[in-house]
């Protein structure tokens, strides 16, 4: 169940990230993405406590990416990492020139 809820998430051109609204990694992550322009349904916060199976997501996001905090980002299939991840690329600019490659970005 687990597995089908993440990999039904995770699309080409998408941007989503697994976050808990409590965490403030996950706030963070959702401030620095919220600022930028992404095309109509292209980024998706998907909060993992609105499930029955938060152990279970995170124990698969561990298999799927190496890591099973949150905030857990993906750029199309590719997982980036967290917030941490997120902020080098933002300050190194890899971050908007990876959205461009998967067109995410108006």
């Amino acid at each position: 169940m687990a597995h089908e809820f993440v990999n039904s998430k995770i699309h080409q051109g998408k941007v989503v990230v697994f976050i808990k609204p409590t965490c403030p990694y996950c706030k963070k992550t959702q401030e620095i993405l919220s600022q930028l322009p992404f095309k109509q349904g292209v980024l998706e916060f998907v909060d993992i406590t609105a499930t029955d199976d938060v152990n279970e997501i995170q124990d698969y996001l561990l298999q799927l990416t190496g890591a099973r905090t949150v905030p857990r980002v993906f750029i199309g299939k590719n997982c980036i990492g967290g917030c941490s991840d997120l902020i080098t690329m933002q300050q190194s600019g890899e971050l908007v020139t990876r959205l461009k490659q998967i067109g995410a970005l108006q």
